[in-house]
């Protein structure tokens, strides 16, 4: 049996850094040129302005106004300017492009961003039955990641994500109210990313091959009688991705967590107590030691962790390399949330090399 089924990550997920230009501003992914992003998830590395996720459930590349959601706040979908070029809706195959408007979140000139991109099915969704209440979907089934928009019925119930198989994490976000971005974890704790706070047992979803249930209660986060939700639902895939935990070591020869490929994009939170989702990537720091961090939680600027909050990439995981209470506590549990630059061992058995 193959090691895994994806050896080039970057058709699924690409991390691509940018600088503003203030009107019509290109980006073209440098990885696999075959990737159209379906959610696209920005953030101004310069200054403090709002995180900003767009999706292809939501208009992204169907419309020029299409609206994105803040996760670091509870505001509701922003769609009240023309943010992308009028040709293909500033999406393309390989990248995507903003129109004249001059934004802060997204192409201010001369503000650096990053940019991180995963691809779901080119925009195709389908209404999903699976659960009591019906969702529309669009999934991509080798990577396991799936997009759903539904309408909450303030009642208990169900709604279908398309995968196939169980979700590892699913992130739910209410469009039309502002509520918190609720994170299930594996049906063992919940967490809030648009906070610091540590995790809850309340309100956790069970999920299924099929279907996750909204939770025991209609919370307003998930379930709200007439809301409008979107939620992106992700499954392991080996060599491509990895959610799980590690139990920090509070030394500064930090814990290594076994991926099973070289991290291109790598979140962490300390579940125990409150504290910051410290992001990474591979395209902000290009070479070990990976220091350069925002949060998803906040709108603060890209700030360098150096000795307080930095980890190594290697070929086939990552190592804390720090004593920073919110990511290597002793006894403390955090988990993490990584997607691959290339898995450890190809299909064809080709090794990957370090950095």
């Amino acid at each position: 049996m193959a090691y895994t089924n994806i050896d080039d990550p970057s058709a699924h997920f690409q991390v691509e850094t940018y600088t503003g230009a203030g009107a019509n501003t290109s980006v073209t992914f440098s990885g696999n040129s075959d990737l159209k992003p379906d959610w696209l998830w920005l953030k101004n590395r310069s200054a403090g302005y709002a995180h900003a996720a767009f999706d292809s459930n939501r208009n992204l590349g169907s419309a020029v106004n299409a609206p994105f959601l803040e996760p670091n706040d509870t505001s509701t979908e922003n769609s009240n300017q023309n943010w992308w070029n009028s040709t293909n809706n500033g999406i393309n195959t390989d990248g995507f492009q903003f129109g004249s408007v001059s934004e802060h979140n997204l192409n201010n000139l001369g503000s650096e961003y990053v940019a991180w991109a995963w691809k779901a099915n080119g925009g195709t969704t389908s209404t999903n039955n699976d659960g009591t209440i019906t969702s529309t979907v669009q999934a991509n089934t080798d990577a396991g990641f799936s997009i759903i928009t539904y309408t909450g019925t303030g009642s208990a119930g169900t709604i279908g994500h398309g995968l196939g198989v169980t979700p590892d994490i699913i992130i739910f976000k209410r469009r039309n109210g502002t509520n918190n971005w609720d994170f299930q974890f594996k049906g063992e704790l919940r967490l809030t990313l648009n906070l610091t706070d540590a995790q809850a047992t309340n309100v956790l979803c069970t999920f299924t091959s099929t279907t996750t249930d909204l939770g025991s209660t209609a919370t307003a986060e998930k379930n709200a009688n007439t809301g409008t939700y979107v939620a992106y639902a992700f499954a392991e895939k080996q060599g491509y991705s990895k959610f799980g935990k590690y139990v920090g070591n509070g030394n500064a020869n930090g814990p290594f967590v076994y991926t099973g490929f070289k991290p291109a994009f790598v979140m962490i939170k300390d579940t125990g107590a409150a504290g910051n989702w410290f992001i990474t990537d591979h395209k902000r720091n290009t070479f070990n030691l990976v220091d350069d961090w925002v949060v998803a939680n906040g709108s603060g600027a890209e700030t360098n962790y150096l000795n307080a909050s930095s980890v190594d990439y290697l070929s086939n995981g990552f190592k804390l390399r720090t004593t920073y209470s919110e990511a290597n506590t002793s006894g403390r549990t955090y988990i993490y949330m990584a997607f691959a630059e290339n898995p450890f061992t190809t299909s064809t058995g080709v090794p990957c090399t370090a950095r």
